[in-house]
């Protein structure tokens, strides 16, 4: 299956430390893949540098088969803070970076109807939550209609009830936006009820695991959303927090997370 991004790190130094190494990482045309790993891995790093942010490493990142020399319009970029320009408005901030023949009012409109922000064109950043803000920036990642999003920890600065709102937002605008998406996250919970592959970075200890894959993963046959077909396990979208499967599942890849001393 040819990959629609592969990323291939053969060495990122910073000063005399080597942050990445052999790391060879591939996303599919719709997939969902989570990249987990301890703090200072080089998760970030590996993230800026697929997004064209980082060009000094050894290596190439190429999206389609064809090598990237910096950002382009196919790659969106959320980071974990929303980062909006506080003198600008929410449909300012959406567009910020178009030119202006591409700042289409409709587009804007339907893009704010979509992460439920219609109400807020004209508000300003200091007058919404911290969950509406990243909406905004989801809606501006949205905005250059992108084939690929990548989202470094998006979720983390919200309250619980936020973070489940926003996971959910994420997999339907995926779905109707036909995206690929590169995900990293500390939570397990949130890279499995997201996610179709589950990634651990080790950074420069040695290249990418699998720690979860929906194709190929064999498991017993548990959940009302999950199905056996040809031995592996088959599980839909929307998935539902409380399939058991979930925390099967779970518990396998925490198995395998401490068996290669990650936790």
């Amino acid at each position: 299956m040819t990959a629609l991004l592969d990323i291939v790190i053969d060495a990122k130094h910073y000063g005399p430390r080597t942050v990445l190494q052999h790391l060879h990482l591939q996303l599919h045309a719709g997939e969902i893949l989570s990249v987990i790993g301890a703090s200072g891995c080089g998760k970030s790093t590996m993230l800026a540098i697929a997004a064209g942010l980082d060009r000094d490493f050894h290596g190439q990142v190429r999206l389609d088969g064809v090598v990237q020399r910096g950002t382009c319009a196919d790659i969106g970029f959320i980071f974990q803070e929303p980062r909006l320009f506080p003198w600008l408005t929410v449909a300012q901030n959406i567009a910020f970076g178009a030119a202006a023949g591409h700042r289409s009012g409709a587009r804007i409109a339907q893009l704010l109807a979509e992460v439920g922000l219609d109400a807020h064109a004209d508000a300003l950043p200091k007058q919404l939550s911290g969950g509406q803000a990243q909406r905004v920036a989801i809606a501006r990642g949205l905005f250059m209609q992108p084939r690929i999003l990548l989202l470094d920890e998006p979720f983390s600065a919200v309250d619980a009830f936020t973070r489940i709102k926003l996971q959910d937002l994420l997999v339907r605008v995926a779905g109707e936006h036909a995206l690929s998406i590169m995900l990293v996250t500390h939570d397990v919970d949130e890279a499995l009820y997201l996610s179709d592959r589950i990634i651990l970075l080790d950074g420069a200890a040695g290249p990418p695991r699998t720690v979860f894959d929906i194709g190929p993963y064999i498991g017993p046959e548990v959940g009302p959303d999950s199905s056996v077909e040809t031995g592996r396990i088959v599980m839909c979208r929307p998935r539902q927090r409380s399939d058991p499967a979930l925390a099967v599942h779970k518990a396998a890849i925490l198995d395998k997370l401490r068996a290669v001393h990650a936790i």
